[in-house]
């Protein structure tokens, strides 16, 4: 592959690349290469087991070239310990390729070699999931292929009656292989204390709890195996992005760990899977074989044919397709805006400078129960400089992440999201938390939801406001607050801020490179999550319906900014009146 004559993409090769460099540097690091356990576990497929279903049922399980690879690199390479013996190098594994490649059968595979060919007594076996359906899914794999050797079926016992089996037990050496879900997880049993982890799907994991929940048990392991399998995912702020992420770089040597694997498909950075011309060798692009290093075998190159042209034209189905087959990251099926437009605003905390000008905040209450966002924007002159503060109670921290598959507890540990003591949000918490952004009286854009009760923490803490009821009306003193409608009516009005208007204005602010925005993962995970509907005149509106997460971040900042553009513009507009606008 480092060679070029087997395509593969940059991730991949990077992969390879540091298997070479390990070989010239093994022996001053504590590693060694041993091709006899390499050999015996890529062996112990074709000549144990056999794969299942559709054409492929009952034939010799034969490793295609990247499977090969993943499992000689494996059982392959050792490391010494500090008693001086040797045992498995690596201890996590990170693969993700196209769907269909054949990831789910080849974890099957590893957890019944692991628990019957790898001289470890007691082994623990876990096919890890959201779900237990997914769960379900390698577990009836390793199933099938049990039931398909007489050797195998003769070594295990299962549980459970035919089609509904929940155990395989390997009696010999007191060994087993169970599905395991996060809905189980901390439920029933206790002490678990895995040899080998499957975890499956990981891109459909909220956190990594599950991994970590596993983890605990291993220290009693002499080597271990945790091996992830993923499509890629709809979320850059999610813990298989991070793995993404943290695999990529592993691979290229920006990080040294010598207990991770990573191989990781993806096309090069100027390919387009949907316009790339076929090559004349292939028959097909190089971006489809790069993403899918069993096209040919698995399934047919027709397969990704068929799923490119149907997707044409259709934004949903196109970004599932760029997903699953072709190893993109997208930020939602049918996302607000381009990812990287978005990423292009954002500004790390560390490099984000905090301007002087007019101060525009956007408040999003919500639910007490649930997610409370405020946003500011500050005004120099056409340029934007924006950022948020997201609140959540504390009590129900925990029960929210698993609902919404979001890290919420890692948010709150890098004090990107403020918990608040309790069940329920203290608005008077808030209210204090925001005590810096209210001085000197800035305008703040607020929906109608429990706008009164905030009034009244803000009449508590000694914070004078007043709602603003249009230009003709006398100014109060003051915090000046203006209504911000949510949905399509409203854009008639001069004297009301309304989404649409204000959609319109971040989109322009993002597009123009006009806004800059301090990083905040919450904040990421919303703009990526986020979904519009358009009314028949093209107004468009967040729907928290179809978004693919909460928003509330987002709906925040988006209000703010638009009573950053509505002062630059409506005051011009009343001044030409000798009206004055907030």
């Amino acid at each position: 592959m480092t060679a070029g004559r087997i395509i593969a993409g940059p991730h991949v090769r990077a992969s390879c690349a540091r298997h070479l460099a390990d070989m010239k540097t093994a022996k001053e690091r504590g590693l060694r290469w041993d091709r006899e356990k390499a050999r015996k576990a890529i062996e112990f497929f074709p000549d144990i087991l056999k794969l299942t279903g559709g054409s492929h049922e009952k034939s010799p399980f034969e490793l295609h070239d990247w499977q090969a690879f993943v499992v000689g690199s494996l059982f392959g390479w050792q490391r010494r310990t500090d008693r001086g013996d040797w045992v498995r190098r690596f201890n996590v594994a990170f693969i993700e390729t196209g769907k269909g490649s054949g990831k789910s059968p080849l974890g099957a595979g590893l957890a019944i070699y692991m628990t019957v060919a790898d001289g470890e007594p007691r082994a623990e076996a876990y096919m890890a999931a959201v779900d237990k359906d997914q769960a379900a899914i390698p577990f009836r794999d390793a199933v099938a292929m049990i039931k398909l050797d007489d050797e195998l079926r003769e070594a295990f016992t299962l549980s459970g009656g035919e089609g509904k089996e929940w155990n395989a037990a390997h009696l010999a050496s007191g060994s087993w292989i169970r599905p395991i879900s996060s809905e189980q997880q901390g439920k029933g049993k206790s002490g678990y204390r895995p040899h080998f982890i499957l975890l499956d799907e990981v891109h459909e994991h909220p956190t990594n709890a599950m991994v970590e929940f596993m983890q605990k048990g291993i220290k009693g392991r002499r080597q271990p195996l945790t091996f992830m399998i993923t499509n890629s995912g709809v979320d850059r702020t999610s813990v298989c992005f991070e793995y993404h992420t943290y695999g990529a770089r592993v691979a290229k040597g920006e990080i040294q760990n010598d207990r991770f694997f990573s191989y990781i498909c993806a096309c090069e950075e100027d390919e387009d899977p949907f316009d790339d011309a076929p090559d004349p060798k292939l028959g097909y692009p190089k971006s489809w074989a790069r993403s899918n290093p069993s096209i040919g075998v698995t399934f047919p190159v027709s397969y990704l044919e068929g799923e490119v042209a149907k997707s044409r034209g259709m934004p949903s189905s196109e970004s599932l397709t760029r997903r699953l087959n072709f190893c993109q990251w997208v930020d939602a099926e049918n996302p607000w805006i381009d990812g990287d437009l978005w990423r292009a605003c954002e500004v790390e905390p560390a490099e984000f400078a905090h301007v002087v000008g007019p101060v525009s905040l956007g408040l999003d209450l919500s639910s007490k129960r649930d997610l409370c966002a405020a946003a500011k924007v500050v005004r120099d002159g056409d340029s934007l400089t924006a950022e948020v503060r997201v609140w959540t109670p504390k009590d129900t921290l925990a029960e929210r992440e698993r609902a919404d598959r979001v890290p919420y507890g890692l948010w709150v540990e890098q004090g990107h999201l403020i918990a608040v003591p309790g069940r329920s949000l203290d608005y008077a918490f808030v209210v204090k938390d925001l005590t810096d952004w209210l001085a000197g009286d800035p305008t703040l854009a607020f929906d109608q939801w429990r706008i009164e009760d905030f009034q009244r923490e803000l009449d508590d803490a000694g914070i004078e406001s007043w709602i603003w009821e249009g230009p003709e009306k006398p100014a109060g003193v003051g915090v000046r607050m203006v209504r911000h409608g949510q949905g399509f009516m409203g854009g008639a009005s001069e004297s009301l801020l309304w989404m649409p208007r204000s959609i319109t204005s971040l989109e322009d602010a993002v597009l123009h490179g006009r806004l800059k925005v301090k990083r905040n993962p919450v904040l990421t995970f919303a703009s990526a999550s986020a979904v519009v509907e358009t009314d028949a005149a093209g107004n468009k509106k967040f729907t928290k319906r179809k978004s693919t997460g909460r928003i509330d971040a987002l709906q925040a900042l988006c209000q703010a900014v638009g009573v950053a553009e509505a002062l630059e513009y409506e005051v011009s507009v009343y001044e030409s009146r000798g009206i004055e606008a907030y």
